[in-house]
């Protein structure tokens, strides 16, 4: 068993995510990506219901999705988790390396490491008990960008219709940011509305993504 909490922190209506399994009153944070009191905040809410965050999983590099984590690792002491191709950009040394298909055991919660480049080249989705939280690889009604640097729209074209859409359609999404109409999905509805996903071909995708 598996409960989630979503938080909304930063500036940029990014969502972070505290993970537990309620036997074993450990935490699993997703993405702290700012610092200060949004780190504050989160640990506030752990401690609350009486959990202690051990863990940090990051979905990418990006700068609002790991700008606390140094700062939650020093007060809580948790572990840091980053995809390989991510590791660098982190600039966190003390990290654990995660790879595609990795399967991590974090005190009760199995999490999938699903690797989809894209938004970023080592951007991953993590899979826990069907929910799948996304990072900015899928929105609820959108997706990332991918005209960053490090971006690339044919691989975030490859992640979402043979990754993600390979996944039932009861799976829960939640996404790296508020960004929707709500702040969860699910597979079923996205593949339905999401116009990223309702596209006849990958040419349809490109103009669609990159206009």
């Amino acid at each position: 068993m598996i409960l989630v909490r979503q938080i909304q922190v930063g500036s940029m209506a990014n969502f972070s995510y505290l993970l537990t399994n309620p036997t074993e009153k450990i935490g699993t944070v997703i993405d702290p990506g700012w610092a200060g009191e949004e780190v504050d905040r989160t640990i506030k809410v752990a401690e609350k219901v009486g959990i202690s965050i051990k863990h940090i999983i990051n979905t990418h590099t990006h700068y609002d999705h790991i700008g606390g984590i140094n700062e939650m690792m020093k007060k809580t002491g948790a572990d840091f988790y980053v995809h390989g191709e991510e590791a660098t950009q982190s600039g966190i040394k003390d990290r654990k390396l995660l790879n595609d298909g990795d399967r991590l055991d974090l005190d009760g919660l199995t999490v999938q490491v699903i690797h989809t480049p894209g938004h970023s080249p080592g951007g991953i989705c993590f899979y826990v008990e069907g929910k799948l939280f996304t990072g900015d690889t899928l929105f609820v009604g959108g997706c990332g960008r991918a005209d960053l640097p490090r971006s690339d729209p044919h691989q975030l074209y490859s992640s979402l219709y043979n990754k993600i859409l390979s996944l039932p359609d009861e799976t829960v999404i939640y996404p790296g940011h508020n960004y929707g109409e709500r702040p969860t999905s699910t597979v079923g509805i996205e593949r339905k509305s999401n116009p990223y996903l309702t596209c006849d071909s990958i040419n349809e995708f490109l103009r669609r993504r990159m206009g």
